[in-house]
C-alpha cells in the first residue's frame, strides 16, 4: 500500500456509524513472521503435528495477529494516519487458520469532542463468522 492510498480523517470529520474495513488472507509466512516478531512460538501456531492433538485439530493463527488487522484498519482507513490507540478490548470467539481471509471492521460508536477521543466497535470476521469482537478508543488529531 502506498501513502497516496492512505486516507485520513480529522476528529471533526467523524460521525457515529461511520465505518471502514481492512481485509487480508492469513498465510504461512504471516504466522512465521508474527511468531518471530512476537516471540510466541506456541506449537499450536507453528507445529502441525502438535496442533493436530489439540481441540483445534490443526494449526491456528495467533489471535493477536488477527486483531492486528483492526490496527491496520485504523491506521490506513478510518481514521487514518495520526490516530493513536488509547484502549482496546478483545474477545476471541473462533480460530483463524492459514488461508482464511480476515476482514477487520471498525465503526464509530461515540465521540468525546473535548478530548478528541472516538470509540469504535471493532470486529474481525472470516466470512459471516465473527472471530474477534471488541471495542477501542482512539485519540484523533483535530483539523489543523
Amino acid at each position: 500500500m502506498d501513502e497516496a492510498s492512505i486516507g485520513g480523517y480529522a476528529f471533526e470529520d467523524l460521525a457515529i456509524g461511520q465505518a471502514a474495513t481492512f481485509a487480508k488472507t492469513v498465510t504461512e509466512a504471516d504466522i512465521v513472521a508474527f511468531a518471530g516478531v512476537s516471540g510466541d512460538f506456541n506449537p499450536v501456531h507453528v507445529n502441525e503435528d502438535y496442533a493436530k492433538t489439540t481441540p483445534f485439530k490443526g494449526r491456528i493463527a495467533h489471535g493477536i495477529l488477527a486483531a492486528a488487522f483492526i490496527s491496520a484498519a485504523f491506521g490506513t482507513r478510518l481514521p487514518g494516519p495520526g490516530a493513536i490507540y488509547v484502549a482496546q478490548s478483545l474477545k476471541f470467539k473462533a480460530p483463524v487458520r492459514i488461508g482464511d481471509t480476515v476482514t477487520a471492521r471498525v465503526e464509530v460508536t461515540g465521540l468525546v469532542p473535548e478530548k478528541h477521543f472516538a470509540t469504535f466497535r471493532t470486529t474481525c470476521s472470516v466470512g459471516d463468522k465473527i472471530v474477534v469482537d471488541g471495542e477501542a478508543t482512539l485519540k484523533i488529531p483535530p483539523r489543523v
